[in-house]
């Protein structure tokens, strides 16, 4: 599944970070930056033929969308977004550099707080790529 972008140690750490927060939930991990991607988790019991660069597309431009039309407003700054799907949830967290997005079945707003701060700590303390 690596594609090269990040070392399998930095894999396992993004894996193990939302593996943590969410349990046997977790669907889907993808790491992605601006120009690439790769998909780190995938549960065994899916398919591997969704689009992840449309996807990625998309959350990219969902973020910076996001977080200019939101900035300077009274709900504070941009922390995450959950998308919410007929068969489970998308919890994407990213920066100005970086990103993952995480798929997974039914969580609690607290279990989604929770893999969204370790996300964020994670990405906003360390140089992955």
């Amino acid at each position: 599944m690596p594609t090269g972008i990040l070392t399998p140690e930095t894999s396992e750490q993004i894996v193990t970070t939302c593996r943590t927060a969410i349990g046997d939930s977790l669907r889907s991990v993808t790491y992605f930056t601006r120009d690439d991607y790769e998909q780190v988790y995938l549960r065994e019991d899916l398919e591997r033929d969704a689009d992840l660069s449309t996807f990625i597309g998309h959350e990219w431009r969902g973020f910076k969308t996001t977080q200019t039309a939101y900035e300077g407003s009274e709900l504070g700054s941009y922390e995450y977004t959950i998308r919410v799907f007929e068969n489970g949830f998308l919890i994407r967290v990213t920066n100005d550099s970086q990103g993952v997005f995480v798929t997974t079945d039914g969580l609690t707003i607290k279990d989604f707080e929770e893999v969204a701060t370790a996300l964020d700590s994670f990405l906003t303390g360390s140089e992955l790529s």
